[in-house]
């Protein structure tokens, strides 16, 4: 290709444009992205349809109000999100008018915000002039029984619109058919909310109304981050690109039952960034090291493992040393106790040593696990007895090893043989 009277910028974006990339779809791994299929959420996607089931079977009888809890990453606006789209959907084939709305309360803050948002996503036709919000809210109302349509406004992050816009808009908005004469009502309500303590704040009969129908999402399992990764790769990457080894790794890192946060969001986001590392660096698929770079990236929690064990005993040091070494040798997830003991040894040998025993091995081990420099869990199904695994979930390894290395020989106070 000639670049010639081209900007000298020109060939670094057509090189980069035609660029291979290991990406099918790396939309499929944004936070905005609505999957098809929703992995473990079966069971409250369920209790939804069973929530406004009314909306078919008998339409307009009452109006629905459900509160969804759960913390960060646990599938509540996916999961209304689906539910919308699809439960829509199979209406509008049984000739029901019934229109799905989400909105962000942390974006849209105020009661007038809210009803304005209201009437844009339902496309319903406001008079130019100014309205008080009762105007448009009845005017919303009017424009449903017109149209003979039916609505599901979901309000997320509503834990932060009661706390900014006050218990009376929450009022406004969760009693809406207490003091208006209707036959048919239109509007049912989705309420998202981090968990009900953030609705203290609110009176009594309202709060009551709020968690009548309640449906609390627990943080996912390393399963079933197994199973949502797995899911998303096959949509975002060509076959080959992310091995279940990796998958694993991450949903072990993560997982509620591994110690992790049970955060499918961040589990999602360290994949996707392992993607863009594993790309920018020209590799044909995703390696152990560019999830641990990625991991060490997004961690909301390590800080700086550099100051975990500046004042780690020496022996200490030489294990954590090990299991670097055999990490980074192996390139396995996790190593066993054993091995970390052989290659603990080789290395005390090295440096001129003695070595320490079992017990006080295990002890150094089970103290880098609470200071959050190591994984360590008990072996389960999949390996013949019972052992230690041993895994580093940050990186990059070699970096780390060198850092530790040079630690332990200023320890020592000898030089590098």
């Amino acid at each position: 290709m000639i670049y010639d009277d081209k900007p000298s910028t020109w060939k670094i974006i057509e090189e980069e444009l035609n660029k291979p990339t290991i990406f099918k779809s790396r939309e499929s791994l944004t936070p905005e992205y609505i999957p098809d299929n929703l992995p473990h959420r079966e069971k409250e996607i369920k209790a939804l349809v069973s929530a406004f089931k009314h909306l078919i079977t008998s339409p307009g009888s009452f109006s629905q109000r459900v509160l969804i809890v759960g913390s960060v990453g646990t599938g509540k606006t996916v999961t209304a999100r689906v539910f919308g789209r699809d439960f829509t959907r199979a209406a509008k084939i049984k000739g029901y008018n019934i229109r799905y709305v989400h909105i962000n309360c942390h974006r849209n803050r105020t009661l007038y915000n809210v009803v304005t948002e209201i009437a844009r996503q339902l496309e319903i036709p406001l008079p130019s002039r100014g309205l008080s919000v009762k105007e448009m809210y009845d005017a919303i109302l009017g424009y449903l029984d017109e149209s003979d349509t039916y609505a599901i406004v979901t309000l997320d992050e509503f834990h932060y619109f009661a706390s900014i816009a006050g218990s009376d808009a929450v009022y406004f908005i969760v009693r809406t058919y207490d003091d208006i004469n209707a036959s048919i009502k239109r509007l049912n309500f989705i309420f998202i909310s981090l968990d009900t303590s953030k609705l203290s704040l609110l009176d009594s009969t309202t709060e009551s109304y709020l968690l009548r129908h309640m449906i609390k999402l627990k943080p996912y399992t390393s399963s079933e981050l197994f199973d949502i990764l797995k899911y998303r790769a096959s949509q975002a990457f060509y076959e080959g690109i992310v091995d279940d080894e990796i998958l694993r790794f991450i949903a072990d890192y993560e997982g509620s039952d591994r110690g992790g946060g049970g955060n499918a969001r961040h589990a999602i986001e360290i994949l996707l960034l392992a993607g863009d590392i594993a790309e920018s660096e020209g590799a044909d698929k995703i390696q152990l090291d560019h999830v641990r770079k990625a991991i060490m990236k997004t961690s909301r929690e390590i800080i700086n493992i550099s100051e975990s064990i500046l004042y780690s005993p020496v022996h200490e040091l030489i294990i954590l040393w090990a299991i670097i070494r055999l990490l980074r040798r192996t390139g396995r997830p996790f190593v066993k106790m054993g091995e970390v003991e052989k290659e603990y040894e080789v290395l005390c040998e090295v440096l001129g040593e003695q070595p320490r025993r079992h017990t006080q091995i295990y002890e150094y081990i089970m103290n880098l696990k609470k200071a959050g420099v190591i994984d360590a869990r008990t072996s389960g199904k999949g390996l013949r007895g019972r052992t230690t695994l041993i895994s580093i979930h940050y990186g990059p390894l070699d970096l780390f090893e060198k850092h530790v290395e040079d630690l332990i020989y200023r320890r020592l106070g000898v030089s590098k043989r």
